[in-house]
C-alpha cells in the first residue's frame, strides 16, 4: 500500500508553518511568531520522534524487521529534510524578515552593528541588569560531567591569550553557562529609540558586549550559543505493571536527564570549545546538528510588540453565542435545545460559566469530566473544586499520560482529591483523550436529568483562545445516556457498553468508521452518489487508509482536510484517483475533527476528539458524537464548506497554495467563519421574524 512516512509527512506540515513566516500577506510580527512555532515544533519533533527513531535503529535486526520500515533509512531521510528546512528557516529570517523589520524602522542588531553610543548604553545595561545573573562554569579537569538542561540556551566562552603572559593562567580556557532568559525577564532588550528608528538586541549580544569585562585577564573572548534537546518519549503506553502514578513521577524526573537527542551549535564556534562540550557531556557526533548564531527561536513569542496594530492580526473579539444567554441559567437554555460552541470565534466562557452554575446549583448532584490538558490557572478545575467542597459528587478522569502536561495534571489531581473529588486514572495501556462533561440535576418533577458537553478540544482556557474547536451542549437523552455509559467504562473497562449513537474507541470507533465507509462503497457500486468529507489533524492508520483506497477505487468521492500528518497519497490512478487532500495553516490552529458521510442522501455528521491514527482508534478512549439537530448539522457543514473552498490559506498535498480560480474571489476560511458566526444571531432573528 502506497503511504508516506509518518515523520516525513509531519515535516511537510511544519513546512506549511514556515510558509506562513514567508508570506507577505501575514502581518510582520505574526510572521516572527510563525518562526517561533516552527522552531518549537521542531524541538518537540527531535525530543520525541527523532529520539524514538534512534532507539528503534538500535534494536536487533530481527526486531527492526517487524516494524515494516527501516528506522535507519527513515532517520536518514528525516535528518536530510530537517537540514533542508533549517537552511530555509535561516534564509527566511535573514533575507526576508530582518529586511522587512528594517523597512518598518525596527532593527534587530548584533553586537558588531552597535554605534559607539549604543555600545556604551549596552555596556551600562550589562553592568546594571545582567552581570549579576551570570555564573559561568569552567570546563577543566576538575569538572567530571557537564549537565545541560533540556531546551535551554547555553553560551560558551572560549578564552585565549592572557594579557599577562607571565601570569599562571591557561593559554586557553572554555567556560559555559545557561543564558538567564527567565531571570532577566525575556530574550530581548530594547535600546533607546533614535527618532522613528527602534532598536532591539538579543540578550546573547548584550552578554557578548560585556564578555571582556567578565574575563579581564584574557585578550580574546569568543562567545557562542549551544542548545540541547533531550529524549522525551517515555513509552508509558508500553508499561503494564506497577503503580502508574509513581511511574509518572519517576518518568518526569528521568525526562529532565533524558538521553541527548540533538545538540545545536553555532557553526562559528571554535573547535576547541565544541570539543570540550562534547567531552564533558558525553555527546557524540551523531547528536550534533549545525545550527546558527542564535537558538530557541521560540523566544520570538516574546519579541517587543511596539503596539502597532498593522504588525499584528486584526482583533477578532470572541463572539457572544446566538442561542446561549449572556446572563441567567445556561442549564435552562440547554434543557430547551442543543447548542454548538465554536471556540475561539465564540467565547469559551460559556463552558466555565456552566461549571460555576452547576457548582452553585443546589439541584445539581453530580459532575463528571475528563481532563486531558488543563490551563495552569484553570478556571475549570477551580469550579470543580468549588462543587466538591459544596458536597456534590465530582468525578474527574485525569489523564496522567498527556505528554508534557503530566506534572500539571498531577498537581490538579492532588488538589481535586484533597477537596473530596473522585479522581480516576485510566490504566497504563489506555489514554483518555475524549473531552466529556456530564452534569446530573434533580428537576422540579423530582426526576434526574443529565446535561452533557461533548468537545473536540480540551477544557483549557488558554488553548481555547488559539485552537479552533467545536463543542456540543445537549440534554438529549440519547446522547447523555451514552455519555454516562462512557464514564462507567472509564471506571471499569471490563464492561463494554452497547452504544447506538456515539462511536467510542477503543471498542467501537474503528468498526463504526469501517461500517460507514463500507456503506459508501456499496452506494458507489450501485451507481449512486457516495462521498466522504473528513477534517482531522492526522490520517495515519494503515487499516483506515486501505479502506479509503478501497472506497476511492469503488468510486466514492473523498475530500480530506488534514492539518498535520497525512500518510495517504491522493491522486494515484490505481488506488486514489477520487481522493483529494488539502491542509490549512492560518492564525488559529485547526484542531476540530469532523467526519461527514453521504449515507444515501441522509447525510451523517460526526464531530470528534479522534484523529484517524492507530493510537486514537485502538489505544485511547475517544468519542465521535453525531450532530442530531438538523439546524446544527447545517451549521457544521457551512463551516466545513468554508474549509473545503478556502483559496487563500489552503495548500494541496504537495504544499502548493490553492489559489482562486480564474475570475474567482478569494475565500479565507477562518476569516469567513468569523464573519458568518458574527452574523448568525442576526440571521436567526430575521428567520424567526
Amino acid at each position: 500500500m502506497k503511504a508516506l512516512s509518518r515523520d516525513l509527512s509531519w515535516l511537510r506540515f511544519n513546512a506549511r508553518v514556515l510558509q506562513e513566516a514567508q508570506s507577505d500577506n501575514v502581518p510582520l510580527l505574526e510572521r516572527l511568531k510563525f518562526l517561533a512555532i516552527f522552531s518549537s515544533n521542531l524541538d518537540e519533533f527531535f525530543k520525541v520522534r527523532v529520539a524514538t527513531l534512534r532507539r528503534l535503529a538500535k534494536l536487533k535486526k530481527k526486531t527492526r524487521a517487524k516494524l515494516g520500515e527501516s528506522p535507519r533509512r527513515v532517520l536518514k531521510e528525516v535528518l536530510a529534510e530537517v537540514g533542508r528546512q533549517q537552511q530555509e528557516f535561516g534564509a527566511t529570517f535573514r533575507e526576508q524578515l530582518l529586511p522587512a523589520l528594517n523597512e518598518q524602522h525596527i532593527h534587530l542588531l548584533s553586537e558588531t552593528e552597535l554605534t559607539d553610543k549604543q555600545r556604551e548604553w549596552t555596556l551600562r545595561y550589562f553592568r546594571e541588569k545582567v552581570r549579576d545573573l551570570l555564573s559561568p562554569v569552567v570546563l577543566d579537569e576538575t569538572l567530571h560531567h557537564l549537565f545541560l538542561k533540556d531546551q535551554a540556551v547555553y553560551l560558551t566562552f572560549f578564552l585565549r591569550q592572557p594579557h599577562d603572559r607571565k601570569a599562571k593562567l591557561d593559554a586557553e580556557r572554555v567556560l559555559t553557562m545557561e543564558l538567564p532568559t527567565k531571570r532577566h525577564g525575556g530574550r530581548f532588550v530594547r535600546l533607546p529609540d533614535e527618532g522613528e528608528e527602534r532598536y532591539v538586541l538579543f540578550l546573547d549580544d548584550v552578554i557578548r558586549v560585556g564578555a571582556a569585562e567578565l574575563f579581564p585577564a584574557y585578550e580574546q573572548v569568543t562567545v557562542n550559543a549551544i542548545k540541547l534537546s533531550r529524549d522525551a518519549e517515555l513509552d508509558i503506553e508500553e508499561e503494564v505493571s506497577g503503580d502508574l502514578m509513581e511511574k509518572i513521577r519517576s518518568s518526569l524526573a528521568k525526562r529532565a536527564t533524558g538521553f541527548p537527542a540533538r545538540l545545536l551549535y553555532d557553526p562559528e564556534m571554535p573547535a576547541e570549545a565544541l570539543r570540550a562540550v562534547k567531552q564533558k557531556t558525553g555527546i557524540t557526533d551523531e547528536e550534533l546538528v549545525e545550527g546558527s548564531r542564535y537558538h530557541n527561536f521560540r523566544d520570538f513569542f516574546g519579541f517587543p510588540s511596539f503596539e502597532e496594530p498593522a504588525f499584528h492580526y486584526p482583533e477578532w473579539p470572541a463572539l457572544a453565542h446566538p442561542t446561549l444567554p449572556r446572563t441567567g441559567s445556561l442549564l435552562a437554555a440547554i434543557s430547551q435545545r442543543d447548542h454548538l460552541l465554536h471556540p475561539p470565534y465564540q467565547s469559551f466562557d460559556y463552558l466555565t460559566r456552566l461549571l460555576r452554575e452547576a457548582a452553585e446549583d443546589p439541584c445539581v448532584s453530580a459532575i463528571s469530566i475528563t481532563l486531558y490538558r488543563v490551563a495552569s490557572k484553570s478556571a475549570v478545575v477551580k469550579a470543580l473544586l468549588k462543587a466538591a467542597k459544596r458536597g456534590k459528587q465530582v468525578t474527574a478522569v485525569v489523564e496522567l499520560k498527556a505528554r508534557f502536561d503530566e506534572e500539571s495534571n498531577l498537581f490538579w489531581a492532588d488538589k481535586l482529591k484533597r477537596a473530596g473529588a473522585n479522581v480516576v486514572f485510566t490504566p497504563p495501556e489506555l489514554k483518555c483523550h475524549s473531552k466529556l462533561l456530564l452534569i446530573a440535576r434533580r428537576e422540579a418533577d423530582e426526576t434526574t436529568r443529565r446535561y452533557a458537553y461533548f468537545s473536540t478540544g480540551n477544557f483549557n482556557e488558554s488553548t481555547a483562545g488559539l485552537y479552533t474547536d467545536h463543542g456540543l451542549f445537549t440534554a438529549d437523552e440519547r446522547l447523555t445516556r451514552e455519555s454516562a455509559a462512557v464514564f462507567e467504562y472509564l471506571h471499569d473497562q471490563s464492561v463494554v457498553p452497547e452504544l447506538q449513537y456515539l462511536l467510542v474507541a477503543p471498542f467501537g470507533l474503528r468498526t463504526g468508521l469501517n461500517e460507514l465507509i463500507d456503506y459508501e462503497i456499496k452506494q458507489a457500486r450501485k451507481g449512486k452518489d457516495a462521498y466522504i468529507i473528513l477534517k482531522v489533524n492526522a490520517v495515519e492508520d494503515t487499516g483506515i487508509m486501505a479502506k479509503l483506497y478501497e472506497a476511492s477505487k469503488a468510486g466514492v468521492r473523498i475530500e480530506l482536510i488534514v492539518r498535520g500528518i497525512g500518510r495517504l497519497v491522493p491522486g494515484l490512478p490505481e488506488c486514489s484517483a477520487n481522493i483529494h487532500q488539502r491542509g490549512i495553516v492560518d492564525r488559529y490552529l485547526e484542531h476540530s475533527r469532523v467526519y461527514v458521510f453521504g449515507h444515501g442522501g441522509e447525510e451523517k455528521v460526526y464531530v470528534s476528539s479522534a484523529d484517524w491514527m492507530t493510537r486514537n482508534l485502538d489505544r485511547r478512549v475517544e468519542v465521535a458524537f453525531p450532530i442530531l439537530d438538523e439546524g446544527l448539522r447545517a451549521e457544521v457543514r457551512q463551516l466545513l464548506d468554508f474549509q473545503r473552498h478556502d483559496n487563500v490559506k489552503a495548500r494541496d498535498f504537495d504544499n502548493k497554495f490553492i489559489g482562486p480560480a480564474e475570475g474567482g474571489k478569494p475565500l479565507r476560511a477562518q476569516e469567513a467563519t468569523y464573519a458568518w458566526l458574527k452574523g448568525l444571531k442576526r440571521r436567526q432573528q430575521r428567520k424567526r421574524a
